[in-house]
């Protein structure tokens, strides 16, 4: 008994095959191009298994309202070829099986969720930060969607004082992910995030909006745990300023568990997306009476 899942990025997409278990038994990674380049390699990857549901996480943003006629489709992407394209019905018209779809923001919370940085918890909120910033949000251990699903990365966030940096959001300029993401701090400094010493100011202002949105979405949802990943929360000196500057900015408003315990970073690192798509893709079978 197999079980498929695809983390589909931008840049790359990861298929994955998992046994009853959730036992990974093969994995692949292929770049992201045209649909129907990328299409025809995850197909020679899945035809070779006969799956029983599969999960999808998918960029997007995406049409996730089954009652829409936009069900399925990747949206507005900037990625050039994606816009408007009909992904999960590809998907669906060559596998007939039960299928999960979300975002791939939601598939690693709920992997976090289930087997990572929130296990035991019912709820959690998984923020990336990396190239571009996004956020997947599971309530009750469902993942949380309504009329579309959550964009959290481009909310509004109130300026740091000595930041004058005019944002890289395509969309908004200085919404979260503009002032915010990676690529922000390199267009700040000139230098790679990887790259700057752990003093550099640009750290504090990186900090100073992170804990912003931590803070919104916590007055907002009131999450169990809070989850970083991405590449650019591979700086343990940055986490532990967004604690502190969560902790100055809540200002004791709200109770929320000891920051430390609140605020962690992934415990599946670059694993918590095929994870989480895997397990919704057992889910979605279960639904289906599929599995006894």
């Amino acid at each position: 008994m197999y079980f498929g899942a695809v983390e589909a990025g931008g840049t790359k997409m990861i298929c994955a095959v998992a046994d009853d278990q959730m036992t990974i038994i093969d994995q692949i990674a292929i770049p992201t191009t045209t649909p129907q380049e990328t299409l025809a390699q995850i197909f020679v990857f899945f035809d070779r298994y006969s799956l029983v549901a599969m999960g999808v996480g998918s960029f997007g943003p995406i049409g996730v309202d089954p009652a829409k006629e936009s069900y399925g489709y990747i949206l507005a992407t900037p990625k050039k070829g994606w816009t408007d394209f009909d992904f999960l019905g590809s998907l669906k018209e060559r596998y007939k099986i039960p299928f999960a779809w979300t975002t791939d923001v939601n598939a690693a919370a709920y992997g976090e969720l289930k087997q990572g940085a929130a296990k035991g918890k019912t709820s959690c909120i998984y923020l990336t930060v990396g190239t571009g910033i996004g956020a997947g949000v599971v309530v009750n251990g469902e993942i949380f969607q309504g009329n579309g699903h959550p964009e959290m990365g481009h909310i509004r966030v109130k300026r740091h004082p000595s930041d004058d940096y005019e944002g890289t959001c395509p969309y908004h300029g200085d919404c979260l992910e503009g002032l915010a993401a990676g690529p922000s701090l390199e267009a700040r400094t000139g230098i790679k995030g990887q790259e700057l010493p752990e003093d550099h100011p640009i750290w504090g202002i990186q900090a100073y909006y992170i804990a912003q949105a931590l803070m919104n979405y916590t007055l907002t949802l009131a999450p169990e745990k809070i989850i970083l990943g991405g590449g650019v929360m591979n700086q343990e000196h940055l986490l532990q300023k967004i604690r502190q500057q969560f902790t100055e900015q809540m200002a004791g408003y709200m109770e929320t568990p000891e920051v430390n315990e609140y605020i962690v970073r992934w415990a599946l690192p670059n694993q918590s997306g095929i994870i989480g798509s895997l397990l919704l893709g057992k889910d979605a079978a279960n639904q289906k009476g599929f599995l006894v």
